[in-house]
Parts: structure tokens; sequence; C-alpha cells
């Protein structure tokens, strides 16, 4: 059994000099990375960058071709993938959801780790509880028995991250979660990823986008990714800056900072 606590020293995720080569092809190269706990992390590059494949890594969804990567204090290659995954909280906004679920049938799938739910298997009280705490907490609380397909882009996002958190993970991967949203969904979705990470304080979480502006004040670190390498990684104030932003797009903008949150305009 895997044990999805990671020491109290320890970080959440390791990765160690890494590559991902494939048909011959650098998809990421020399990358390490540390993420610790009550850490907020922001993948940030252009398309094609990387950012997805090493999201994929840290999700224990994929192996790299060379380096090691740890989430959680396991190795890969050395445990059962399937298993350690059900201790990370991944969110896709593309969830592949067919059925017209509620909301609250939704999120309770995340207690077993399906997209459907398990003919015959019922919530325990608990498990009810932390299902509706979750809908309440990402402003969801009014639609608790709304069906999935009769939900906008913004209010799937929310559900999926109340899923995503029912078996308590360490650890949460963000994978372009405002994708599609217009400006009030978005505002609302960073307000909840705001709320959530002021209300669990150890959660680790790492969120992939290509806009600044998609990104919660509560962001801790960052990492700029450029054709599969590293650009600059560290404390947020230290790589969203306008030279290496410019550097990392291949674009001369001027980065700002306002209440928190970051704004990306051309530099003329």
């Amino acid at each position: 059994m895997i044990d999805s606590r990671p020491t109290e020293t320890g970080p959440v995720l390791r990765v160690t000099d890494i590559d991902v080569v494939r048909d011959g092809n650098y998809l990421l190269q020399s990358i390490s990375l540390e993420v610790h706990r009550g850490q907020h992390w922001a993948l940030l590059g252009a398309n094609g960058a990387g950012k997805s494949t090493l999201l994929n890594l840290l999700g224990a969804v994929n192996h790299p071709t060379h380096g090691t990567v740890e989430v959680l204090g396991h190795r890969l290659g050395r445990v059962d993938m399937r298993q350690l995954r059900s201790y990370v909280g991944h969110i896709n906004p593309r969830h592949p959801l067919l059925s017209p679920l509620r909301v609250r049938d939704v999120v309770l799938t995340g207690a077993t780790n399906t997209t459907e739910p398990v003919p015959r298997w019922q919530p325990t009280d608990e498990q009810s509880r932390q299902a509706d705490r979750l809908i309440g907490m990402l402003g969801m609380g009014g639609k608790t028995d709304a069906r999935w397909n009769t939900l906008s882009q913004g209010e799937r996002g929310r559900t999926l991250i109340a899923r995503a958190l029912m078996p308590l993970p360490r650890l949460l991967l963000l994978d372009e979660p405002a994708t599609g949203l217009d400006l009030a969904a978005r505002e609302q979705l960073l307000t909840s990823l705001d709320a959530l990470r002021a209300e669990h304080p150890d959660l680790a979480t790492v969120l992939v986008t290509h806009h600044l502006e998609e990104l919660p004040a509560s962001t801790t670190h960052a990492m700029l990714l450029r054709e599969g390498r590293c650009l600059a990684a560290g404390e947020v104030a230290d790589v969203l800056t306008t030279d290496e932003v410019s550097k990392c797009f291949d674009h001369p903008v001027r980065i700002t900072r306002t209440d928190g949150r970051w704004h990306a305009r051309a530099d003329r």
C-alpha cells in the first residue's frame, strides 16, 4: 500500500535532470524541479514548450526517458503508477464524462477514481459530507443537483476541482483550467483556487498555462519552459519578470502586477 504522505521535510515532487525523447526528438531536456508542501507553481511557455509533457510526469502518467521523477516520495519505475495516481488530483478541463450526472455525483466519483459512478457503490456519510463541503467551498452550492450537460465551462471546472479533492490529495495538478472560460467564469475559478489554497495550507499545486492573466494571486513559484528546456525557475517574483517572460515567448512584453495578479502587454 502506498503512503501518500510525504515526509515532514521531503518534497511533494522531485524531478532530477530528466529528458523526454520521442522519435529522436527532445520534448523535455535537462529539467529539474522540486515542489514542497504549500507551494503553488505555475508552468508557463508557448505552445509546444513541453508544459503538458512535464505535467504528465508529475501526475505519474508517463515515465521520463532519462532522469528520475519522485511523486509523493515514490520514484516512478519502482511503484504502481495506477495506485500512485489515485493520490494525485489531476484536473483536465476535457474530462471525458458523457453521462448527464448531477454535480454531486460527479464530485463523488473522485472517491472511486472513476469517470462514471461504480455500480452498487454508495458513499459513506463522511464522503457525502466531504462532497457537499467541497461543492460549497468552490461556489457550486446552488448547483448541487444540476446536470453535467447543463453546466457552463466554468462550472464544470470548479466541479472537477471539487472532484479531485475528494480523496484529500497532497498534490493538485491543473492543466490549463481556464481554457474556454469567459472573463466572469475565469475570475470565479481563480477566486475559488485562492480560497482553496488558503483553506488547505499543506496542499501543493502545479498549474499549466500560457497566459499570465490566468494565474491566481496565490501563486508562489514559477517555471518558464522554452522548446523543452527550463529558461527560469524559482520564486514567482524572480521568474515572472519582463526580461524572462520576453525571452520565454521570444517577443518583447512588459509585465506588471496589480493586486497580486499579473498582466502582460506588448512592449513597443
